[in-house]
C-alpha cells in the first residue's frame, strides 16, 4: 500500500512540475538579472537563440546600460522584449496569449468636419518599420503614439492623419496649426545648433522609440570604435537625404572640421557595395536600415556590426510648433500617456510584435 501511495505522490509531483514548466513556457519576455561574465551577445544567444540580437537588448535598456553595450553591471535588471515567443519563463513575462499577433494592414476611417475639434496628429507612409499603413498597426511608432494618446484620453478625442508628402509636414501643416502634432521626427543637437530649423520652431516630446545608429564594417577590414577619435581619417557612408547631425554632435565635429569624409550615394545598397569594394571604411546607418540592406544583398556573412558602442542613439519624437496655442498642454498630454504605458508594461507589449516581425525579416 505504501508503495502505491509513494507512486501516486511521485506521479502527482511530476504532474505539478510539468504544469509549472508549461506555465513558464507560456510566458514571454520579462526581467533578466545580469550575472558575472555576462555580455549582451551571450544573453541574446542564450535567451533569444540569436547572438546578433544583443542590439535589441541594448536598445530596450538604454536607461540601465547607457550608450556602451559592454557596460553591464552584475545584478542589473534588464527588460527583455517578447520577440518570436522568446525568452520564455522569465520573471515579469507576459502571458503569450496577451502578446498580439500580426494583423492586417492599417485601415484608416475617413474624416468628417467633426474631426477638426479633435487633437489631430500627422504622419506618413514609407518609413517602415516606424510608420507605414502596410505595416502592423501602421508601424511601431504609430502604435506607440496611438496607445499613449488612448491612455491620455483627451476629452476632445484625437485622430491620426496620413499625408504622404513629408516635406509639407513641418511647413505649412504644423507651422500653421492645420494639424496639431506630427511624428516621428528626429531631434537635432539643439545645444550645438540652436539655429537649426527644427530647434528654432518646434518642441519635442519624450522619445517614442530610440533606435541605434550602428557602424557596419567589412569582416576582412574590421573597424575599431572604442572612442570618437578612432574614426578620424576614415571614409564613412550614409545614403543621400539622411541626417548628418550625429556626426557633429557632442563636440565630435567630424564633418565640420573635416575629420572624416562622408560619401552619400543614392541608396543604402550603394553604401554596402562601396564597403565591400573597399572605397569606404564603414557604413553608418540605423540598425533596421543596415540589417535590412544586408539581407537584401545577401551579404550577412561578409559584414560585421561593431559592438563596442553605437555611433549614436536617435530618438523618434512627436513635435508641435512653438506658436501652437496649446503646445505645452499637448506635449504634457502625450508625455504623460507614454510614461503610463511604460510604467505598467503596456509599452513592451506594443513593441514586442513589431520587433518579432522586424527580426523575422532579418
Amino acid at each position: 500500500m505504501s508503495h502505491k501511495i509513494w507512486a501516486a505522490a511521485a506521479a502527482a509531483s511530476a504532474f505539478l512540475l510539468a504544469s509549472v514548466s508549461v506555465l513558464q513556457a507560456e510566458t514571454c519576455g520579462g526581467i533578466y538579472t545580469v550575472k558575472p561574465g555576462d555580455s549582451l551577445s551571450m544573453i541574446a544567444d542564450n535567451l533569444y537563440k540569436n547572438a546578433g540580437m544583443w542590439s535589441t537588448i541594448h536598445q530596450n535598456n538604454l536607461d540601465t546600460i547607457g550608450p556602451k553595450p559592454h557596460n553591464l553591471v552584475v545584478g542589473a535588471r534588464l527588460n527583455l522584449a517578447c520577440i518570436n515567443g522568446l525568452p520564455a519563463g522569465l520573471e515579469g513575462g507576459a502571458e503569450v496569449a496577451e502578446v498580439k499577433a500580426p494583423t492586417v494592414p492599417l485601415q484608416v476611417a475617413a474624416g468628417t468636419a467633426a474631426t477638426a475639434k479633435k487633437i489631430n496628429l500627422l504622419t506618413a507612409d514609407d518609413y517602415a518599420p516606424f510608420t507605414d499603413r502596410n505595416s502592423l498597426n501602421g508601424g511601431l511608432v504609430t502604435e506607440v503614439v496611438q496607445t499613449a494618446m488612448t491612455r491620455a484620453n483627451p476629452a476632445e478625442g484625437f485622430a491620426i492623419h496620413w499625408v504622404n508628402d513629408w516635406s509639407a509636414h513641418l511647413e505649412p501643416l504644423l507651422s500653421n496649426a492645420l494639424l496639431d502634432l506630427g511624428f516621428p521626427w528626429l531631434k537635432p543637437d539643439c545645444v550645438q545648433t540652436p539655429d537649426n530649423y527644427r530647434c528654432e520652431n518646434f518642441y519635442f516630446s519624450d522619445s517614442m522609440f530610440e533606435m541605434l545608429v550602428l557602424v557596419f564594417a567589412a569582416k576582412d577590414r574590421p573597424v575599431a570604435f572604442d572612442m570618437d577619435d578612432d574614426m578620424i581619417g576614415k571614409t564613412l557612408c550614409r545614403p543621400k537625404g539622411y541626417y548628418t547631425h550625429d556626426l557633429d554632435k557632442d563636440g565630435r565635429n567630424w564633418l565640420k572640421d573635416g575629420k572624416v569624409k562622408l560619401e552619400m550615394p543614392d541608396k543604402n545598397a550603394d553604401c554596402f557595395n562601396m564597403l565591400l569594394a573597399g572605397t569606404v571604411d564603414a557604413v553608418v546607418v540605423d540598425e533596421f536600415t543596415g540589417r535590412s540592406t544586408m539581407k537584401e544583398l545577401g551579404i550577412g556573412d561578409k559584414i560585421e556590426i561593431v559592438q563596442t558602442r553605437p555611433l549614436s542613439i536617435e530618438g523618434l519624437h512627436v513635435v508641435v510648433h512653438k506658436t501652437h496655442p496649446r503646445a505645452q498642454e499637448l506635449l504634457d498630454l502625450i508625455n504623460n500617456g507614454l510614461a503610463e504605458i511604460k510604467a505598467d508594461g503596456t509599452y513592451q507589449k506594443v513593441i514586442g510584435p513589431h520587433m518579432s516581425l522586424i527580426w523575422a525579416d532579418f
